[in-house]
């Protein structure tokens, strides 16, 4: 008989976690290396951006991660009425100016005018999504046979072509 278990992703990184201990620690180290795969192949791919190597990639992918994480909401909270105006386009100013903040912050990463910090942008969130999505495991589903002393499982059986 077989069952499915869903649990919570909290209760299932406590009781084992993963190869490097911490599961935070690692989806963040996974999510960091995504970013810089993105910043590396918008260097590749577009003419304005460039790295002078891995390290300024990483370096580059970090300073993005940390400026998004801490200016970017604050900065589409003061733009909120121009974000409403323009449908949302002007988040795209907004992840250029990231871009180009990230660029000035890092020696080895440059990147030249406006357009090509837009697109720029664009690029690294469209590879970082698809590498991030190609990579992540799903997390919130388990699969286990249940051992009687959880209460939180759904037990699933087919009987009769249905579903019980």
């Amino acid at each position: 008989m077989r069952h499915i278990q869903i649990s919570h992703h909290y209760r299932s990184s406590q009781s084992g976690g993963d190869r490097f201990g911490n599961p935070f620690l690692s989806r963040l180290l996974i999510k960091w290396l995504c970013l810089t795969g993105a910043v590396l192949c918008a260097d590749y791919l577009l003419e304005g951006i460039s790295t002078t190597g891995f390290a300024s990639a990483i370096f580059a992918a970090a300073a993005l991660g940390v400026l998004n994480m801490f200016f970017r909401p604050l900065l589409l909270i003061l733009t909120l009425p121009i974000n409403i105006m323009s449908l949302g386009l002007f988040t795209f100013v907004i992840n250029a100016l990231m871009l180009k903040m990230a660029s000035g912050l890092i020696d080895g990463f440059t990147v030249t005018g406006f357009w090509t910090a837009v697109f720029g942008a664009l690029l690294i969130s469209i590879v970082n999504w698809t590498l991030t999505a190609l990579i992540q495991e799903n997390r919130m589903y388990e699969y286990s046979e249940p051992d009687g002393k959880d209460d939180d499982f759904i037990d699933l059986n087919k009987r009769n072509g249905r579903w019980g």
